[in-house]
């Protein structure tokens, strides 16, 4: 694959490589977000193109590092709102159980509506902040006897399985924890779903709340940044981990007033290159964004913009722009991490919503924070708002263990 050829060609998959998988095509009809930007959708994109907040250190727990990272939390009052609307069910576990509820909304459809239809539900998260009950730990360590709520809060958290237990559903329930990688892939295997006959709409996102032990984690690996994040840009040095959830309504035909856009493309391919670096030559993504342009159909011409996974680390930024020098020349790129931070697990999806919301008003965002092109590439992301003519786009998710997946959306 090089920068001359016109169109990104299937590649020969090496078994020990990886691989590619794909799914059938989908109409998104509905969605539903929540993240530092905002509690909807429609906020979440006034927001981004607004005035979007600054990340600050963390204020659900605290650490003894000497920097005291930032982060994109929730703002208070939407965290409140949704602990208090969900006791039973981890911040997690919540946020998707609303953003499942605003999609089905956005589609105009409710519970009654779902009756007699098969309806799955697929989510994508990391940890699913199965860690966080630190106090339950440590009451328990010395002697004392802590309140069992924390443990029976994180026993119904399941994400998939407490979205299809608020709307009763009985189809389908996957959770997903393929880490960044886990919102888009979800996102893939609802639509495969969909293409196999197994359901007739699916609810399919992601979502993570900020977790101290993902902080820690982070922090020890020496990729975070101590201001807001710079996503490609030549001094860049590192994220800044966030919190959120997105989902999609899906279904496998849809009348023309009802759908928001359709899911032409998924690929994800596995490169097993490092436990937690990316190859450097891109060749997993490579692979991933190959099986998804072909089985769209489309050209790489085609494409609008590009929605990157666009981490602010040095090596993610080095790899993705690798991929578009050699593969994806001329095409826009941009990436939302400095607007929200990472949020992991919800990535895929909440990039998703937002590629989708770009298509539908005609224009991307800056990459906020690049000031400098990296002299090893002399690549540059969008820096300004942008019209977008072209009624598709890609969505680019990234993951530790070498996983890659690549979603491509069409505006109808």
């Amino acid at each position: 694959m090089t920068s001359e050829s016109p169109d990104i060609q299937q590649p020969a998959v090496n078994p020990a490589a990886g691989h590619c998988v794909a799914a059938g095509t989908a109409f998104i009809t509905g969605m539903g977000a929540v993240c530092s930007l905002g509690p909807d959708t429609d906020t979440v994109m006034d927001t981004l193109f607004g005035m979007p907040p600054d990340p600050a250190p963390p204020e659900r727990f605290s650490t003894d590092h000497p920097v005291a990272y930032p982060v994109f939390s929730l703002p208070k009052a939407l965290e409140e709102a949704v602990t208090v609307k969900h006791r039973d069910l981890t911040l997690t576990a919540g946020m998707a159980v609303e953003t499942a509820k605003q999609a089905l909304d956005d589609a105009g459809l409710s519970l009654d509506d779902l009756k007699g239809k098969r309806v799955g539900v697929c989510m994508g998260t990391t940890v699913g902040c199965a860690l966080n009950n630190d106090p339950f730990y440590i009451r328990y360590r010395e002697g004392k006897e802590p309140g069992m709520e924390p443990i029976l809060r994180f026993f119904a958290s399941n994400p998939a399985e407490a979205v299809a237990r608020a709307l009763h559903l009985d189809g389908p329930v996957q959770t997903v924890a393929n880490a960044c990688a886990s919102g888009s892939d979800a996102i893939g295997i609802g639509a495969g779903w969909l293409a196999s006959g197994l359901c007739d709409l699916v609810i399919a996102g992601g979502t993570d709340e900020l977790c101290k032990v993902t902080y820690n984690g982070f922090s020890s690996l020496m990729i975070t940044d101590h201001e807001r994040c710079r996503p490609f840009d030549a001094e860049r040095r590192g994220l800044n981990l966030g919190e959120g959830a997105a989902a999609l309504v899906m279904e496998p035909e849809s009348d023309p007033e009802r759908a928001r856009c359709r899911l032409d493309g998924y690929g994800a391919a596995c490169d097993a290159y490092h436990l937690t670096a990316p190859r450097p030559d891109a060749g997993g993504l490579k692979r991933a964004v190959a099986e998804a342009l072909n089985q769209s159909g489309l050209k790489k011409s085609d494409i609008g913009f590009i929605n990157a996974h666009g981490t602010g680390t040095r090596d993610n930024d080095r790899m993705e722009m690798t991929l578009f020098k050699e593969d994806l020349s001329g095409i826009p790129f941009f990436s939302t991490k400095g607007y929200t931070g990472h949020t992991l697990g919800a990535a895929g999806a909440l990039e998703a919503v937002i590629t989708i919301r770009c298509l539908e008003s005609g224009k991307i965002p800056p990459s906020i924070g690049f000031t400098t092109p990296d002299p090893e590439t002399g690549l540059s992301p969008v820096t300004r708002v942008r019209p977008v003519a072209s009624k598709s786009a890609l969505s680019l998710s990234v993951a530790f263990g070498g996983n890659n997946a690549a979603l491509v959306f069409t505006r109808l």
